[in-house]
């Protein structure tokens, strides 16, 4: 189908009597699925129909497409394509890393979803590991460990910058502290010679 015709936008609670027959016919469950309802993107056609959904949930830097469902596949290919371009731009709003997925379709693999290796599988988010079973395909917004690693490196400068700023403060309050010190030894000192230099010259005046 043509991808002019389709639309995609967040799912609504009008939407919720479609989802679940939508859900029920792909065997997923509908009473697990209705409290995440706002995870749901519908794809609808030009007459305002719900022909398709995918959820999408993000924890942290990483995002998770389940659920994905039509009631027309023939729509499918052209519906993941305005999916796709909905998840980059989640993505890039929420600061997302990776995305992961369990939907098997072909599609997500020709977009460049492929299986996890062992040093990418331990960054999945725990929850998900307990929600879900295993079969995970990813893919790659940003490398996480380039972006880490400026980050760190950006951190570091920018405490370093503090730390000198810090020192700076602290030795000028140290400067004013002796400044202040001395001052008021000085004045102190001032003021006993002062008082001496009175009691000496009123000693006349008390015979």
């Amino acid at each position: 189908m043509n991808q002019s015709v389709l639309r995609v936008r967040r799912a609504t609670v009008d939407d919720l009597d479609t989802l679940k027959w939508l859900w029920a016919s792909m065997r997923l469950s509908p009473d697990e699925l209705e409290p995440r309802l706002t995870e749901f993107q519908v794809v609808e056609n030009s007459e305002g129909e719900v022909l398709g959904a995918i959820g999408i949930l993000v924890s942290g830097q990483h995002a998770l497409l389940h659920s994905e469902g039509y009631s027309d596949f023939g729509v499918a290919d052209a519906a993941r394509h305005l999916f796709w371009e909905r998840i980059q731009t989640l993505a890039a709003n929420h600061g997302i890393f990776r995305i992961w997925t369990q939907e098997r379709s072909p599609f997500w693999k020709s977009f460049g979803f492929a299986p996890p290796n062992q040093e990418i599988l331990p960054r999945l988010p725990e929850e998900w590991k307990n929600e879900f079973d295993g079969g995970w395909l990813t893919f790659q917004l940003k490398n996480e460990d380039v972006i880490n690693a400026a980050f760190e490196k950006h951190f570091a400068g920018f405490a370093a910058a503090e730390k000198r700023g810090t020192d700076r403060v602290t030795e000028k309050a140290r400067t004013i502290s002796t400044i202040i010190t001395v001052i008021g030894f000085a004045i102190g000192v001032v003021s006993i010679g002062f008082a001496v230099y009175l009691f000496i010259h009123r000693q006349p005046f008390s015979h």
